[in-house]
């Protein structure tokens, strides 16, 4: 039975000219009898023989439908489920953390937002994602609307995915009363449409924030040194965004003893650079040791290159470092040439300008190299 289910619903999704919210009561009626509510009904052998649960997973979501004396609707969902694609451990995985999904109804609740998100030229694949993502806010009401503005403000549904791992909860923040006001004041702050779009995918809770939330952020990443309109402003709001007032100084003393810099000078770093303040302090240590320390930079060095506080110390800085160093000592390299020059490039101009011109010299370099950015850092580079 539910296989015809899954087969009936499938048809209706795949037809163009199908509306899932008008005919699949009538498709699901006449697939299956009504069935009478079965008080001996055990929901949580259901939940593990039906569903996939493992047996703590079932115990934990029979709690929360005890209520339930027949299994209909729970094969209309799973029905509806398996006809979108989903897999078996797609929907134990949706059920353990929504087992209220189950009680949804199909006709009245998931058909008319399958037909809304097909009109807004999702496949159904697309929103096979969204229900594993989304879970309970799929459920909404509101569900359609709000992912309609927000496929608009990030450009595509591509973009949105990203935003929709680390969490659902925006979709059901109002769009009127919080999320469009928010939107209007970064507009004021100077942020583009572009920029506003970027800021979201990376901290996108930040929409759902209420506005004093958001201006107190902005207020913020200007007490940084970053001004509104500037083009490290949209960068600033991102790093200060849900960091107190209290944290971001304790970040900045850390940055001063750990580099030895003065008021001043950290001042000018952060404000060129803000995703410093987003760095672990044990990072930040261990970049200062390695920089200063193994590489010999001076602290007045990093600091007009702050941007090397950016860079994964054991996937760039540091193999990077090994192949310079090398080439130096191996007189391959002038003695002079600037570390952070090395470092900045992207990885094929690196291999292109510090690797390749000495396949011949150095055969083992790229092997050496390739070893190092593993983390097995060899006792020294080879030339034979």
């Amino acid at each position: 039975m539910l296989r015809l289910r899954c087969s009936l619903l499938f048809q209706l999704l795949s037809s163009p000219s199908a509306s899932p919210a008008s005919h699949l009561l009538r498709l699901f009626s006449a697939a299956a009898p009504a069935v009478s509510p079965n008080p001996s009904f055990a929901v949580e052998e259901y939940l593990v023989a039906t569903c996939g649960l493992t047996r703590p997973q079932a115990l934990k979501a029979s709690a929360k439908l005890s209520h339930l004396k027949s299994p209909s609707n729970h094969d209309a969902v799973l029905a509806f489920l398996a006809g979108l694609g989903l897999s078996a451990a797609d929907v134990a995985a949706l059920v353990a953390k929504d087992p209220q999904f189950l009680c949804a109804k199909v006709e009245r609740t998931l058909a008319p937002v399958v037909a809304g998100l097909t009109g807004l030229g999702l496949s159904r694949s697309d929103i096979a994602h969204l229900v594993s993502l989304s879970r309970d806010k799929f459920r909404c009401r509101s569900f359609v609307s709000n992912l309609q503005y927000f496929l608009h403000l990030l450009g595509s549904f591509e973009n949105l995915l990203p935003a929709l791992r680390r969490g659902s909860c925006f979709l059901s923040s109002d769009l009127e009363t919080v999320v469009k006001p928010n939107v209007a004041f970064l507009r004021e702050c100077g942020l583009g449409d572009s920029d506003i779009a970027k800021l979201c995918m990376a901290q996108l809770m930040l929409l759902g924030s209420n506005i004093e939330c958001v201006w107190a952020m902005a207020a913020r990443a200007q007490d940084i040194g970053v001004p509104c309109g500037s083009r490290m402003f949209r960068h600033a709001l991102k790093a200060v965004a849900f960091l107190s007032n209290e944290k971001i100084a304790a970040k900045v003393e850390h940055l001063k003893k750990t580099f030895m810099w003065s008021d001043a000078v950290v001042g000018v770093v952060v404000s060129k650079h803000p995703s410093v303040l987003m760095r672990s302090n044990q990072m930040l240590q261990s970049k200062s040791e390695f920089l200063i320390s193994e590489v010999g930079l001076e602290p007045t060095y990093i600091a007009h290159h702050p941007a090397l506080l950016t860079y994964s110390l054991e996937v760039r800085l540091r193999p990077r470092h090994y192949v310079v160093k090398f080439l130096k000592e191996s007189g391959l390299l002038d003695r002079g040439r600037d570390y952070y020059r090395a470092v900045m490039i992207s990885e094929k101009a690196f291999v292109e300008k510090f690797i390749c011109p000495h396949k011949e010299v150095a055969p083992h370099l790229a092997e050496d190299y390739a070893a190092a950015c593993r983390g097995e850092v060899p006792s020294s580079f080879r030339f034979t």
